[in-house]
Parts: structure tokens; sequence; C-alpha cells
């Protein structure tokens, strides 16, 4: 008997609240059947056991979530320096805590799995790979000074990406507007600390 796309998408979407909520240990299929409204075999048809429940799971939104941070960090030729930072630090920051709830999930598996290829590392290749390709073509294009690129990357993304996820994965808020906070980054960055 095959399950239909709709039944599946229910399994994978409930499999993800259960994991927001009680984490990977304490997701039990039982769990999983009764908040997907179907009958604990129909999961272990499709997806045999649960540990491949919950690879399906966290790869279908681990690809939901790098689909929109590589929209974010895209750009064009033309992009201000500036304007492209602001706006990525902005877009970070309008993602809503759903979409962060696979960053959640990527920390708890650091902690359980450390020897795989981990969800967390596939997000920083990805924002570090647009980070470095837009300096590069900055400094090509003289318009910031000769510095290593992938070094400004990280630089920016330890800032923008890591603030972000202070404030949508643990909750710690800067009790600043976020046009603030990413205009003071900007400040800091383009003038230094110097007074």
């Amino acid at each position: 008997m095959n399950i239909d796309t709709t039944t599946e998408e229910k399994i994978i979407n409930a499999t993800f609240r259960i994991l927001q909520k009680e984490g990977v240990k304490k997701a039990t299929t039982k769990k999983i059947a009764a908040e997907a409204g179907v009958n604990e075999i129909t999961i272990f048809r499709k997806f045999k056991n649960k540990k491949n429940l919950i690879e399906t799971v966290k790869e279908h939104h681990m690809q939901i979530f790098l689909d929109k941070i590589e929209k974010i960090f895209e750009f064009d030729e033309d992009e201000e320096i500036d304007a492209y930072l602001k706006n990525n630090f902005n877009e970070l920051s309008a993602l809503s805590d759903e979409d962060f709830s696979i960053m959640k999930i990527a920390m708890e598996e650091v902690r359980e799995i450390p020897e795989r290829k981990l969800i967390l590392s596939r997000i920083t290749d990805l924002i570090l790979g647009k980070l470095e390709e837009f300096f590069k073509l900055q400094n090509e294009k003289g318009k910031i000074r000769d510095v290593n690129p992938r070094i400004l990357a990280i630089m920016c993304f330890s800032i923008t990406f890591q603030s972000v996820v202070l404030w949508k994965v643990y909750n710690k808020d800067p009790n600043v507007e976020v046009n603030e906070y990413s205009d003071e980054f900007l400040n800091i960055l383009f003038n230094g600390i110097n007074p």
C-alpha cells in the first residue's frame, strides 16, 4: 500500500512539531502518529523506523531553511555593501521562530552526534560562501580595501547570523530595534571603534 503525499506530509509536519516541543529523544512514533492523526504502523510502512523518519524530517526542513537563507544572501553586482549587509541582517531577523526551529534541532544534534556532517555546518557553509563571494566582488570593484574576503565573511557572519540566532533560538532580545542594531553594526564595521 502506497502512502499518498498528503499523509507523508502530515507525518513529516507532525514529527517536526514534536521535535520542536520535545526534542529527538522524547519524540516517539506513538506521539508522532497521534499528532499526525495516523496509525503508528503507517509511519513504519513509509519510513521503516524512527531514525529514518527523523532524518527525513530534518532534511526536509533544513532544505526549506537553506532555500530561505540562500535567497537572503543573494546579491547583484551593483549592490552597495552597507545595503547588502543591512538587508541580510533585517531579513534574517524577520524569519519566524518557526523558521529557526531547525536550528534548535541542529543544536541538539551537535550534542548528540558530533561526528556527522551536521545541519548547522550546512547553514554556516552556505552563508559564508555567499558572503565571501560578495566581498570578493567588492574587492575586485575597488569598493573595499584589500582584505581577505573569507575573514571578512566570517566576521560579518559571526555578527549578523549569531546575533539573530541569539534572538530567535535562545530568546536573548537586545532591547533595541532591529534597524538600530544593524545601523550600529554597519557604523562599527565601516568606522571602527576608535574615537
